[in-house]
């Protein structure tokens, strides 16, 4: 499975406000990289970004972190590898033909149940 490379573009601060928390971020647009920008239909260009908090806030006091969401949909049809129970992945001979044969229920077990 690949690793996703983490891109910071930015940075901010969880304030109190008088209704309630609220993140004030900057971004820095030069860092947004083009391939994970998408043009809608309307023609508006997006980004999906993750905010997370700090473990401890930097010498500026910012106390959050701004990265580009790198993840990306797996094709239909594919299952990635990191998805898969643990014996279909070290064991290419598995006895189920696909992850979901593994977790089925066979059709005369539910008639031994007590209920």
């Amino acid at each position: 499975m690949e690793t996703q490379q983490t891109i910071y573009c930015g940075s901010g601060k969880a304030k109190d406000g008088k209704f309630g928390e609220f993140f004030s971020i900057s971004i820095c647009l030069s860092d947004l990289p083009k391939e994970h920008i998408s043009e809608a239909k309307n023609g508006k260009k997006y980004i999906n970004l993750n905010i997370n908090r700090k473990k401890e806030p930097d010498q500026y006091g910012k106390d959050l972190s701004v990265q580009v969401d790198t993840w990306k949909p797996t094709p239909q049809g594919s299952v990635p590898q990191g998805n898969l129970p643990q014996a279909m992945a070290h064991d290419s001979k598995s006895q189920y033909s696909s992850p979901e044969d593994q977790y089925s229920v066979d059709q005369h077990e539910d008639q031994t149940l007590p209920f």
